[in-house]
């Protein structure tokens, strides 16, 4: 709508803010940059946001869309990556090699790159009565935030994965009137548990530099590909990219007809090789890290398989 039509309206709205409707069109002026240089010099004029404001000239109704865009890690000379630890099944010697080798690398933080506690009970499968209820994953999962800043002593990022987003879906089928309680956000489970983490949401995908990265369950209908899972990484996202989820090692690389290298990897995991839903499988233990550059561009990503506790 014109200006002087929404100045109109947000001063009677806010008439205690403005001294009339032209000191509402004035502001509303100065925040798209439109009152001339000598202004926009002025100390207060760095407050406002110089950008055109969304139109609606039809008077559409009002949007529900969400805002999709991806989490930017800040600056970090070395970030090491576990994914698939799966607590607490997690296999002993892959994890403790795992801590061991990015303790000797000097990472500055870690992501934990989804499903790192396996949330059994929560699921929509059928669940075996024999394993560890929730409580008990959390309390596994609070010991090993102790362990990581005792180790590696880094900032941690802790990306949630499909089995983290079971709890999600649990409260949707099971309590959905707990849904949008602080207390009961899976965010603030974590946050109670190590404190100065940050929660990477479950669909949002990561930028380290100018690497992206997934758990892996983004994609509907998940990564696969009649070669490698890197392959089918390239496939869906056609960027260099990095991801986890389907518990293997992986690298597959394409150049374009200008020269330019596009690479994606897939991480192997730190859990149990062989839980008894799935006794045969292609899967290998693994980590990863990768070294960013201060230009905010550059990285190096090397991508680790383990056997038999070591580092390969």
């Amino acid at each position: 709508m014109p200006t002087i039509k929404l100045a109109r309206i947000v001063y009677k709205e806010n008439p205690l803010l403005f001294k009339d409707v032209e000191n509402a069109r004035f502001t509303l002026r100065r925040i798209e940059g439109k009152t001339g240089e000598k202004d926009k010099k002025k100390k207060d004029a760095a407050e406002f946001h110089r950008e055109e404001r969304p139109r609606n000239p039809y008077n559409l109704p009002s949007t529900e869309e969400t805002v999709y865009e991806p989490f930017i890690f800040p600056k970090h000379k070395k970030v090491g990556i576990l994914s698939d630890v799966h607590l607490p099944y997690h296999n002993l010697d892959a994890l403790t090699e795992a801590l061991r080798y990015l303790a000797e690398e000097k990472v500055d933080a870690v992501l934990l790159n989804g499903d790192t506690i396996d949330c059994h009970m929560l699921s929509r499968f059928m669940k075996d009565p024999k394993k560890r209820d929730f409580k008990y994953e959390l309390d596994t999962l609070r010991a090993f935030f102790d362990i990581l800043d005792k180790v590696l002593g880094a900032k941690i990022y802790f990306k949630i994965g499909n089995h983290e987003a079971r709890y999600e879906h649990f409260l949707y089928q099971k309590a959905g009137e707990l849904v949008g309680i602080e207390d009961f956000e899976f965010a603030n489970l974590i946050k109670a548990r190590e404190r100065g983490i940050q929660i990477i949401e479950s669909n949002r995908y990561m930028k380290l530099n100018e690497l992206n990265g997934i758990h892996g369950h983004e994609y509907i209908g998940g990564i696969s590909a009649p070669v490698n899972v890197a392959r089918g990484l390239y496939l869906r996202g056609k960027v260099s990219a990095f991801q986890g989820h389907n518990h293997s090692t992986s690298e597959h690389t394409e150049t374009d007809m200008n020269g330019k290298i596009t690479t994606t990897w897939s991480i192997g995991c730190l859990s149990e090789l062989h839980p008894a839903y799935m006794p045969l499988n292609k899967w290998n233990h693994g980590f990863a890290y990768v070294e960013l550059d201060d230009n905010g561009i550059d990285y190096q990503f090397f991508n680790k398989r383990i056997f038999k506790g070591k580092t390969l």
